[in-house]
């Protein structure tokens, strides 16, 4: 099995989050003992990285991590014959890379599961521990989301993930912004069967209204073009003191790391009502969960 968009978890989500918790209790144990988990990394990274190379540590297992330019794909290699080499060697693969097709296809060629670390269209590892994180602090998903700024890859993977579990959805931001529009179709899809409602708005303070938790990220995702103009095209998407006036005294989502004083003020990232850092822990024990039930 394959976790390379969040609709692969579908009818397993229940069960990771339920996993996720019980490893966050345990810390450490030995379920991955001799299991080898390879990390290739187009894109730099802290919290993926840290989160899955420490969550092998404490389940007993080891991760090796690899660039593209120090291995053969810097010279050509395809991703086939890296997918069917690396097989040989480990018992799971995780990637970071620009493009989405790339890990499709590395998925398609692998004989061991390959783990989506993030990709220019989804991130589902940060959404199953956003999900994890969320039923944390609130204790269920009978709430409203809202999120602003750009339709990027985790505003993707959160109408999926959102849209799953029965939690009401809102995004905000300019045209020519929004989220893709086959991710759209696919979470208004599984709203049907959640009940959740699923918005796209252009207005940030109608997204927020009545919102429970808002949640953001950066303007300028890596890859992108135009950073000057994406400041004057989101200078009203801004998640500051003035904005969460409209909503229901919410909690504080960042995916990290954070432009301060862009797409959100210190203040609020730094307020009783920001849950950013437990959700950044929150990292390690979703991740851990996802590799013991991919790997046990």
């Amino acid at each position: 099995m394959n976790v390379i968009s969040m609709v692969d978890v579908w009818e397993d989500l229940d069960e990771i989050l339920e996993l996720s918790s019980k490893l966050k209790r345990e810390k450490s144990g030995s379920q991955l003992e001799k299991k080898t988990l390879a990390m290739l990394f187009e894109k730099v990274s802290t919290r993926t990285r840290v989160s899955f190379e420490v969550g092998m540590t404490q389940l007993g297992g080891h991760a090796i991590y690899l660039e593209p330019q120090s291995m053969q794909l810097k010279r050509g290699e395809t991703i086939k014959d890296t997918a069917k080499t690396l097989s040989r060697y480990v018992d799971c693969i995780m990637v970071r890379a620009y493009r989405h097709e790339d890990v499709v296809e590395l998925g398609e060629h692998a004989d061991v599961p390959v783990i989506n670390g993030l990709t220019d269209l989804e991130h589902p590892c940060q959404v199953l521990s956003d999900l994890f994180t969320i039923g944390e602090v609130k204790g269920g998903f009978d709430i409203k989301l809202a999120y602003v700024g750009d339709g990027n890859n985790v505003c993707n993977s959160l109408l999926l993930g959102a849209s799953m579990v029965g939690m009401d959805m809102s995004v905000g931001c300019p045209e020519k912004y929004e989220p893709d529009g086959s991710i759209i179709k696919k979470a208004k899809g599984f709203s049907k069967s959640s009940g959740s409602r699923i918005e796209i708005v252009n207005d940030p303070l109608k997204a927020v209204s009545n919102a429970d938790i808002v949640y953001t990220d950066v303007w300028k995702s890596m890859g992108d073009d135009g950073e000057e103009k994406r400041k004057i095209d989101f200078k009203d998407y801004q998640v500051n003191s003035g904005l969460l006036n409209g909503a229901n005294n919410p909690l504080v989502m960042h995916c990290l790391p954070a432009k301060r004083g862009l797409e959100i003020t210190s203040d609020v990232l730094d307020s009783k009502n920001s849950i950013v850092f437990q959700q950044a822990e929150n990292r390690l024990h979703a991740q851990k969960a996802l590799l013991c039930f991919l790997l046990e």
